[in-house]
């Protein structure tokens, strides 16, 4: 039994269950992924962060009738990259418009100029979203190659960066050798990241990506009347159930 075995299938395979039990679709991109608009994930490459064939569908359902530059122009706003600016800068700023809509511009049938704002997300009926998790995502950064264990995305839209370690290891390495790696070499993809959760399947932490060790904490309940416990399980199903992570989304992401 290799480490590797160890790690993907006690913690990863562990994550990704309680995920499918909750609601999520799981897929596995290493290795499986199939490129083009039709295929796994709709990326055309590695390169590619924001999932359009997700995202298209739901931005049409929200905000129906619209003509198809509309959705376009919304899919490109948020899938911008910007080569300068901190992480955090460029993270409020995406936060601000996937929460309150983006202003597109159009031409109505008549003709006319039309200026609409897009909603991104369903916050009155979480379950209207999209939810989907992947394993082993390649992401091609500016010069490098990475593969996160599982990342989480909302409307095609990455939300949740797991970062999952084997049983023996201690967490910290996670987030000192893991994640600050992470956010060097492919930063885009935490552009609009709202929670970061760190877990050897022992102990488990939460975050964000501007917070340091010493800030992420456990969650020690799904529901308010439970017993502590600060196991994976109680991670994941008390953040990212449906109901739960959209409303932690809306309500309780603050900037300084």
């Amino acid at each position: 039994m290799t480490s590797q075995y160890n790690e993907d299938n006690l913690v990863e395979q562990a994550t990704a269950d309680t995920l499918q039990e909750i609601g999520w679709d799981i897929k596995t991109a290493y290795k499986h992924e199939i490129f083009g608009s039709e295929g796994t994930l709709g990326r055309e490459n590695k390169s590619v962060i924001i999932l359009k064939k997700f995202l298209i569908p739901v931005l049409k359902k929200l905000n129906p009738d619209l003509p198809k530059n509309a959705y376009d122009n919304v899919y490109f706003k948020i899938a911008e990259k910007h080569a300068h600016g901190k992480i955090g800068s460029i993270n409020r700023d995406k936060y601000l418009y996937l929460k309150n809509g983006i202003n597109v511009e159009f031409l109505n049938e008549e003709g006319e100029l039309v200026s609409k704002k897009i909603r991104i997300f369903d916050f009155e009926n979480p379950k209207n979203n999209h939810f989907i998790a992947v394993r082993q995502l390649e992401v091609q950064g500016e010069l490098y190659l990475r593969r996160p264990d599982i990342v989480g995305f909302v409307n095609g839209i990455p939300l949740i960066f797991f970062e999952l370690k084997s049983t023996h290891k201690d967490l910290r390495h996670a987030y000192d050798d893991n994640l600050k790696d992470y956010k060097d070499t492919i930063p885009d993809l935490f552009n609009t990241n709202a929670l970061v959760i760190l877990s050897n399947g022992l102990q488990s932490k939460i975050g964000t990506i501007t917070s340091p060790f010493k800030f992420f904490h456990e969650w020690k309940k799904i529901n308010e009347n439970d017993e502590p416990d600060i196991n994976l399980v109680t991670m994941i199903k008390g953040t990212c159930a449906k109901n739960t992570l959209i409303d932690l989304f809306e309500n309780f992401i603050a900037y300084e």
